[in-house]
């Protein structure tokens, strides 16, 4: 019984032992990798992927998935890129890219919440859709620095002390997503829908409108990632926001939200979006190839949608042996199966 609560515990907490070891490897074979600055690069660099990855775990658990979020930044970047440099307003730019998130993260949650049409269709269909609208609206072309206010390319550079900016936002948006989450009735929703969808609605918990809220939010943080990703380059460009969508799903599986939905951590994700980033940054300091990091991300991807139903599948054994012990001795009860 001990040997099954074994392995679930180590089904959970894989990526945790994974990063440590990563991070091992890479301070082995480069003595000076992990240090302070590159530290706070490799954070530097998971901020904006953070943004959308946290979003797409809740999505993810609710049984349902963006892959639009990437072209969503890279339209969103676009238009409040174009608003300021036409108003020289940073305010109003952040407002139009933000709006243009919410629009694009509501349409697709009315498509699929409320008219019931498949989320992975839909927002495979919504990249192309918003791709395209960021390419049409800049005309193909960056919208240069000289063209944005110098407010908007100081957010680039901002720092609370030694902190960037980006971190910051980053750390607030974790901490939010664990709020809601473990603390809120709304993150337990979600968790229930994604586990049986049937038994949720039977428990009074109104699913359409839980995951058309989640697709706005999406959209919303899709929208912050691509203004942040293009003050951080200081200028907009229309593909800004390009391969987002497949990282975050790689970050989000490797964090072990299950893609069957009703499983998962925040805790998990940002051990996923650290080892994605630590396992990149290593690459760089290796002067790996730039197509073998490209590649590399469409392997990682494959490894982790195997990883979770190879975990998910174990740990649903463990349970049932478990369940089984417990009926032969009924002092001992498993424990249920949460996240």
């Amino acid at each position: 019984m001990n040997t099954e609560r074994l392995k679930i515990f180590a089904a959970k907490n894989g990526i945790f032992l994974a990063l440590v070891v990563l991070i091992a490897i890479f301070s082995i074979l480069r003595p000076n990798f992990f240090g302070f600055a590159n530290g706070q690069t490799i954070l530097l660099q998971a901020a904006e992927l953070g943004l959308i990855a946290i979003p797409a775990a809740f999505l993810i658990m609710s049984g349902t998935i963006d892959l639009s979020v990437g072209s969503i930044a890279s339209a969103a970047g676009i238009m409040g890129g174009l608003t300021m440099a036409n108003t020289g307003s940073t305010l109003l730019g952040f407002a139009a890219a933000i709006v243009t998130g919410i629009v694009a993260g509501a349409l697709n949650g009315f498509l699929i919440s409320y008219l019931g049409l498949n989320s992975f269709v839909v927002t495979l269909g919504a990249l192309s859709v918003w791709g395209g609208f960021a390419l049409l609206a800049s005309g193909g072309r960056t919208i240069p620095r000289a063209d944005l206010p110098e407010s908007f390319r100081a957010i680039g550079t901002m720092k609370f002390g030694v902190i960037p900016v980006q971190i910051v936002l980053l750390i607030i948006v974790v901490a939010l997503g664990w709020y809601v989450l473990n603390h809120t009735k709304f993150g337990k929703e979600i968790k229930a829908i994604g586990g049986n969808q049937r038994a949720a609605r039977l428990m009074g918990v109104r699913v359409e409108r839980s995951r058309f809220l989640l697709f706005v939010a999406s959209g919303a943080f899709a929208a912050l990632a691509g203004m942040m990703l293009s003050a951080k380059v200081q200028s907009a460009n229309p593909s800004i926001g390009s391969g987002l969508e497949l990282e975050a799903l790689t970050v989000v599986l490797l964090g072990g939200v299950a893609f069957e939905g009703g499983v998962g951590r925040i805790s998990g994700v940002v051990a996923g979006l650290l080892f994605f980033r630590v396992l990149r940054a290593g690459l760089v300091f290796l002067q790996a190839s730039p197509f073998l990091q490209t590649i590399l991300v469409g392997a990682t991807l494959i490894i982790a949608v195997a990883l979770d139903s190879s975990i998910q599948k174990m740990i649903r054994k463990s349970w049932a042996r478990l369940g089984k012990n417990a009926v032969q001795d009924p002092q001992k009860e498993p424990a249920s199966v949460g996240s």
